[in-house]
């Protein structure tokens, strides 16, 4: 008998999800930010999360790589259980080395670029490369000038950020989450500090992106992006998921009327 016949009649295993949220809890103090977030982003979706100030959006996206710990709940990243270690069915929190081994595989985009003011466009891509993956310099800088081409940035590789526009500063910053080669990538509001008219170039990258299959993760008030790119809308406040589904639909049609409350502010 072969190795063929033996799983002919195996029901074929599902695709475990890229990120799945389960009863996600985090407090601040007295304060509950995220009071039971459950969620799942399978793997080449983009969830594009939305909701007020305050809401916990962020802070949910700040959970997903371990840059804030939860309180309660699990949080899973390919499968993998993400700031923890479970041993005899208890949590036990990663030293931050190992949290940092995790970090390596998941790209994050802030709302403020955060680029070194000392590099070049090209330095600030090729750093976390070389330091913390350990490549070498040649193989960073083919790596690097391939991404900044990829974000339209060719001709400004050698371009400190102090000289770069809004726009041209976040799209080196995703051009740097990009060199770690991450499965998932995490956006927090990306065009929330740029001004109007730069805001196309930025989303135009995010666009190619999601089009090549990367993951993705997008807290955002870009109503026309979550629209036409996002597999999954998710809105949020007051630190629950208040509703979800086709962006299409819940945006034509939202079923709740805290959501109608706030889409009615934007759309």
């Amino acid at each position: 008998m072969t190795a063929t016949d033996l799983t002919k009649g195996e029901a074929p295993q599902p695709e475990r999800p890229m990120v799945l949220a389960e009863q996600v809890c985090k407090n601040f103090g007295s304060l509950k930010v995220l009071r039971g977030i459950s969620l799942e982003v399978k793997r080449g979706e983009v969830m594009c999360l939305i909701g007020p100030s305050g809401s916990g959006k962020s802070t949910f996206l700040r959970c997903v790589n371990h840059l804030e710990v939860v309180n309660a709940g699990r949080l899973y990243v390919d499968g993998d259980l993400i700031g923890y270690r479970e041993r005899g069915g208890k949590l036990h929190e990663m030293s931050s080395k190992d949290a940092a081994k995790q970090r390596r595989d998941i790209g994050m985009v802030f709302q403020h670029f955060n680029l070194f003011p000392h590099r070049t466009a090209l330095e600030n891509v090729i750093e976390a490369p070389i330091q913390v993956k350990r490549k070498s310099k040649a193989d960073a800088l083919e790596r690097a000038r391939y991404l900044l081409d990829r974000v339209g940035l060719a001709g400004k590789a050698d371009t400190y950020p102090a000289q770069l526009s809004g726009g041209q500063q976040q799209r080196v910053a995703i051009a740097r989450a990009l060199a770690m080669d991450p499965k998932l990538m995490l956006f927090d509001e990306p065009t929330s500090a740029l001004d109007p008219e730069l805001v196309g170039e930025v989303l135009g990258v995010m666009r190619e992106l999601a089009a090549t299959g990367m993951t993705m993760l997008v807290v955002t008030h870009e109503m026309g992006f979550a629209r036409e790119v996002a597999d999954q809308l998710v809105f949020m406040d007051g630190g629950v998921v208040v509703e979800s589904g086709n962006p299409r639909e819940v945006l034509a049609n939202p079923q709740h009327e805290r959501t109608r409350g706030f889409l009615s502010k934007l759309l």
